[in-house]
This record gives structure tokens, sequence and C-alpha cells, in this order.
């Protein structure tokens, strides 16, 4: 079939490469070049462990003093909170630990089979070398602090997450440059990161693109339709483009095209920031969670990247760059010999749903479109399985994952 792929972020360029070992033909359309946006951005982990959703129980009560502190991980735009009301109400709905094991142990049913769904993609694409698999140290100033987080951590393991406790001694000997602001950590040890995830996303769209896909750099505007089938996707340059069938992967675009299609999803847009240190003098190894400060740290091939924080803004105004201060604030606190001569500050828009669960599925009432978008901070983490995993359904094959906690309409 010709299938039109709205979106060249990781997702929707995971779920052409997988379809395009079908035989199936590509038309990828997409608002801005591949391994941009969110892509461009990320934090780069590729963490089976990262299975817990962003609401945890008790969260409510630290989010007014969040929203009160300007250095706080997460922020609301005043002007936006009334739009806001309806999701956060849902999003503390899922955050009741009976909810939060259901989505953590659907989350770990897409993640745990990230290397292996990541695997053929980069091998015929020859970016091995992108993806590296030294785990994952979360780390905290004390086995006592630890224990803030150790009903999340207990989950983990009871969903056969690998985790094991290192102590001061191990954990200095492992990350030397963590010496004095910690003292004890967890590894996982089957977690991995990428050196630059745009870099990655474009390898494999470009073998995409070797192997016969087309491109249209271009705005989807609605569908063409007859009877429960999409027959083409309109373009905002005015034409119509013929297709057998459509995958709407375009991130924190993707609620305004999927009312299109006959379905409202309550799809927000987390407003993310990093700062990337060029001149970083760490010599890191591990991608390093340190809870205390919301703060995930990735040595990169461009250099030293922090990320970590959330804002509620909407997608149209333009970036607060005091959130990126805040992070490479935290990272000298972190690392008070960080050399910070040379920075760069990003902002996307994560794609982000109320019970931290990406959307992937058949459109209901459809024949041929298929959604796969929402996936928050886990975009990188699920990207390849999604993508597999829209394969078998174009294919009408069973899935290797349940697709039942992501279904489109459960909402």
């Amino acid at each position: 079939m010709h299938i039109v792929v709205i979106g060249t972020g990781i997702v929707g360029v995971c779920s052409a490469a997988w379809l395009q070992r079908d035989g199936h033909r590509i038309t990828f359309v997409s608002r801005e070049p591949a391994g941009e946006a969110c892509s461009f951005g990320n934090a780069g982990s590729l963490s089976p462990s990262a299975c817990l959703p962003v609401g945890m129980p008790g969260m409510w009560k630290q989010v007014p003093g969040w929203l009160r502190d300007p250095e706080g991980p997460l922020t609301i735009a005043p002007s936006y909170l009334p739009f806001m009301a309806g999701w956060l109400l849902r999003f503390l709905r899922h955050s009741r630990p009976q909810e939060v094991v259901r989505i953590a142990t659907a989350l770990r049913s897409l993640l745990a089979p990230i290397f292996d769904s990541y695997g053929p993609l980069l091998e015929h694409a020859g970016a091995k070398d992108w993806v590296r698999r030294t785990g994952c140290l979360y780390v905290y100033g004390s086995p006592e602090s630890a224990r803030r987080w150790q009903w999340g951590m207990d989950l983990r393991r009871s969903l056969g997450v690998q985790l094991r406790d290192i102590g001061r001694e191990e954990l200095e000997a492992l990350e030397p440059d963590l010496r004095g602001k910690f003292r004890f950590g967890i590894l996982a040890p089957e977690n991995g990161s990428t050196l630059d995830p745009s870099r990655l996303v474009k390898a494999l769209h470009a073998q995409c693109v070797a192997d016969g896909a087309q491109e249209r750099l271009d705005e989807v505007t609605g569908f063409a339709r007859q009877g429960d089938a999409v027959r083409g996707v309109r373009l905002a340059s005015g034409e119509t483009l013929a297709c057998d069938g459509v995958v709407v992967a375009g991130g924190a675009w993707s609620g305004a095209l999927t009312r299109e299609l006959g379905l409202s999803v309550p799809l927000e847009t987390q407003r993310g920031y990093h700062v990337t240190v060029q001149s970083s003098n760490l010599q890191l190894r591990h991608t390093v969670m340190a809870s205390e400060y919301n703060l995930m740290v990735n040595p990169m091939a461009s250099g030293l990247r922090l990320a970590g924080s959330v804002e509620f803004a909407g997608l149209r105004p333009p970036p607060n760059y005091r959130r990126a201060d805040v992070l490479l604030k935290k990272g000298q606190e972190m690392f008070p010999h960080l050399d910070t001569t040379r920075t760069t500050q990003w902002m996307g828009h994560r794609p982000c749903l109320p019970d931290s669960l990406p959307v992937i599925g058949r459109a209901p009432r459809l024949a041929n479109a298929w959604l796969a978008f929402g996936h928050g901070h886990l975009g990188m983490c699920g990207g390849a399985s999604t993508g597999r995993e829209i394969a078998h359904l174009v294919a009408g094959r069973p899935t290797q994952v349940d697709l039942t906690p992501f279904r489109p309409d459960r909402f």
C-alpha cells in the first residue's frame, strides 16, 4: 500500500521504517525536516526502566509548591491555566496508586523491547554507533533520601526492571564526577542512550528515503474520506495527496489531525527545555537521573545535556528560557567543577496525555488510519516498539504488545 506518515520525529520515522520492511510505499509529510522538534532536543534516554507515569501517588501535595517556586520542575502560564483545569483533574485521577500500577505495567510492556525493536532498524541504516547501552544511574544524597522514591523503585522491580543498589564507594568509582554531592545510587544496567537523538532520527529517515520513501515539507489540513476509508491527505499547499492509508505521528500537533478523523483526545504539550554544555569537562559514562534535582544528565556527542523542566503554556507562545537557565543552575549545583563556558538552550513540545500513555492504534470507525502519538518524555524510548506495533496493525497481524491500554478511544 501507499501509506502517508504524518511526522518525521522518532515515532513517525520508526513507523515508516517498520512499514517498509513489509513492502509498503511511504510518503512522509512533515512541517519541518526529520529529526527536529522533540527528536532534536530530548534527553536521549533509551530506558526500559522508565515505566513510571509522570503522575505519582501524593504528587498533588507537591504541585502547589512547585507552581509557587520559580525554579520548580513545573510551571503553568497563568493565562493558560483555565485551559488546563480539566486536563489536570484527569491527570490527578490517574495518579492514584492502583492507576499508577496499571499504567506502569502497560508502559513496561512497550519499553521492555526497546533494543530488540531498534536493532533491525539501526543495523539496516548503519546507525548502531549512535546508540550505547552503558546503563543509567539514579543518584541520591543519601540512602535515607532515596527512600522518598522507594515505592516507585519497588514497582519497577516488581515489573521485572533490573536495579542494583550502589553504595558511596562504588558510585564514586563508577562516576568520579559525582563525588561530593551523591552518596547512594541505583544502577539500571539494561538502560542505554543515544549520543545524538537528532542524528539518530536523521539516519533512520535517510535510510527510509534510500529505500524509496518520498517526503513533502508541508502541513496537513485535513483528509479526503470515502466511507470508512481515508483516500487522501489535504495539504496546506492546496494539493490532495492520494493514499491507501495514513499514520498520524505528528507529536504535539496530532490533536487537530485526530479531530479531523472524528476522534477527540485530551492531548497537551509539555514545553520541555534543555541546556547542552558544549564545553563540558566531565567524563560521565552513564546517563544520570538526579531525582532530588529533577534533572536528567546525558553525556552526548555535542556536550553534556541537562533536561528536566515542564511548562504548560500551549503551542504558540515563544520559549521562556528562564526555564533553561534553571536547568543550568541545577547542573552547576550537581557538578561545581563543570565548565559552562559554552552552552546552548532549546525548547520543544512534548505531546502528552493525562494518563502518561501514548495513543497507539487504529482510528475508530476508519479502516485505514492509524494513530501513534502522545509519548511525552518517552518518545525515544518507545519510538521503535511503537513503529513495530503500527506495522503489525497495518498488516492485520497480532501485535507483540497488548495495545488495549493505549487504544485511541479510551478517553
